[in-house]
């Protein structure tokens, strides 16, 4: 359900590339161009108008790389529909919206999943092992950057009523990568937006958020920065660098630093299809109807985002 970028490029061959798994049905979009694109592209029918899509009996999911203000409505009207969704991060405008949105899809037994796509990405086992083994002793600090150039000015992410701005889009993957190696329940010790004086979005931004086991998160992001895509354990006996934490490319192999007294080790991983893998796991969630953890994870993401977007420092620049 719409022709972004993400799905032309890499989740729509992904899709493809599981035919044990999934049968790409149908391809909706706004306008008859994109529909035709993509339909003689992917060798499937497009569909003129979401709302089209919805009414094909013979669909049972949908991915949806919509923009997050668009989220609300059609995630609703999908699974009025009754279709298991696939959603683009960032999953929701505020935590209202994803309590809404998660309720309906508990009552309906549809599973719900938001794309963070690189925690199913193989070169973070390699992390979570060192984590185990305390090979960098107590963790002191984690810190997290995702940031890139600007981009063109017509593209989304610069369109606050479509849920733009740099916390929804590059932040959300430092907040998910604290989560997930920190645990739920994060809380914002600080947090300082900075707005484009012509849009109003928050084009860069830096946050602190502190876990309950009081392990401080360090986050920063942008739009209109030297592109860094990494996170960093610091601990009492060692230091470990993701460098490619966000966006390996499936060919891609990934590198992680550890560093340890006198020692310093580049681990070169193999590559994987991170794309792929959530793919494989949302069929695995809707076949064994298991998508309650995905629900937590969503509710507890849009908990943190919404706190950081209340309570931050916004300037204007």
């Amino acid at each position: 359900m719409g022709c972004a970028s993400i799905a032309k490029r890499l989740m729509i061959p992904a899709i493809q590339g599981l035919p044990e798994y999934f049968e790409l049905a149908a391809i909706g979009s706004r306008t008859s161009g994109k529909a035709e694109e993509f339909s003689k592209a992917f060798g499937v029918e497009g569909i003129v108008g979401y709302e089209n899509l919805l009414k094909r009996q013979d669909i049972e999911a949908i991915y949806m790389p919509l923009p997050t203000g668009l989220h609300e409505e059609w995630i609703t009207r999908c699974l009025e529909a009754g279709k298991h969704l696939l959603v683009e991060k960032s999953f929701a405008m505020d935590l209202g919206s994803a309590m809404r949105l998660i309720e309906m899809a508990k009552e309906r037994e549809l599973t719900l999943m938001e794309n963070f796509m690189f925690r199913h990405h193989s070169q973070h086992n390699f992390t979570w092992e060192m984590l185990r083994e305390k090979k960098l002793g107590e963790i002191r600090v984690f810190r997290s950057q995702f940031g890139f150039p600007p981009l063109d000015k017509d593209n989304f992410r610069y369109d606050k009523a479509a849920g733009g701005g740099a916390l929804l889009d590059a932040g959300a993957y430092t907040v998910k990568a604290s989560q997930w190696f920190l645990g739920q329940g994060l809380e914002v010790i600080s947090a300082t937006l900075y707005l484009d004086p012509v849009t109003g979005v928050d084009i860069f931004g830096n946050v602190s958020l502190i876990s309950r086991d009081n392990i401080v998160a360090q986050l920063s992001f942008g739009f209109d920065n030297f592109y860094q895509c990494n996170y960093e354990f610091w601990g009492s006996r060692g230091r470990l660098l993701a460098e490619r934490a966000f966006t390996p490319k499936p060919a891609e192999r990934p590198k992680i630093l550890l560093e340890q007294q006198g020692e310093r080790i580049v681990q070169e991983l193999e590559p994987d299809n991170h794309f792929m893998n959530i793919l494989k796991e949302l069929h695995r969630s809707v076949a064994e109807r298991d998508g309650s953890r995905h629900l937590e994870d969503i509710l507890d993401q849009s908990r943190i985002l919404t706190a950081i977007q209340d309570t931050a420092i916004k300037i204007k620049l």
